[in-house]
């Protein structure tokens, strides 16, 4: 039934993908920005289901999944994480890879809706501890496409690395234009 629902979702909305979703890697850290808006999360279930890859994940506070409303965040794909542990939540994702066979996890790279000036860097440490690569995703809402970039593994640099998803990230406008990253590639 949800199916049906991001479908037509994705179709009346007018979305698109640009790029090719590289289905041939069996587990990866789908980075997907900018995050600026509650829009973001519909047309990111929409991608999924347009995508077919509808075991993606993402992560969420434990304590939503202890509620009434639980049930509802695992069907969508949500993952609890207990922030209060001891094994903190790069070493908690990290094993969540090691431990399935395919593991698809989408993280919003700013951490918040708001605008930044930095990313924050759980994603990049889960994808070098997991060793499985990183998948730019960009929310392109100016032309509405889901812009899918190249793999990236992590290296021994990661100020390299980051400055390669910023500028990917870079030319993307998102639903609120003052909260995406473009301002980041002066950073670099």
């Amino acid at each position: 039934m949800l199916g049906l629902l991001w479908k037509i979702y994705w179709k009346l909305s007018g979305w698109k993908v640009a790029g090719e979703f590289p289905h041939h890697y069996k587990k990866m850290i789908l980075l997907v920005a900018p995050h600026t808006s509650w829009k973001d999360i519909l047309v990111g279930f929409a991608a999924r289901n347009q995508l077919k890859i509808y075991h993606a994940k993402f992560l969420g506070k434990k304590v939503l999944f202890d509620g009434p409303f639980g049930w509802l965040f695992r069907k969508l794909g949500g993952t609890p994480v207990d922030r209060s542990s001891n094994h903190g939540m790069v070493d908690q994702a990290a094993a969540l890879f090691t431990s399935n066979e395919t593991f698809l996890l989408a993280m919003a790279p700013e951490g918040t809706r708001k605008r930044v000036d930095k990313l924050r860097s759980g994603f990049y440490h889960i994808a070098k501890q997991a060793q499985v690569p990183i998948l730019p995703v960009g929310l392109d809402f100016e032309n509405k496409q889901l812009v899918l970039g190249q793999p990236l593994f992590t290296t021994e640099d990661e100020a390299a690395d980051l400055k390669k998803i910023i500028a990917f990230f870079a030319q993307i406008k998102g639903a609120n234009p003052g909260f995406d990253l473009r301002h980041l590639k002066d950073f670099n």
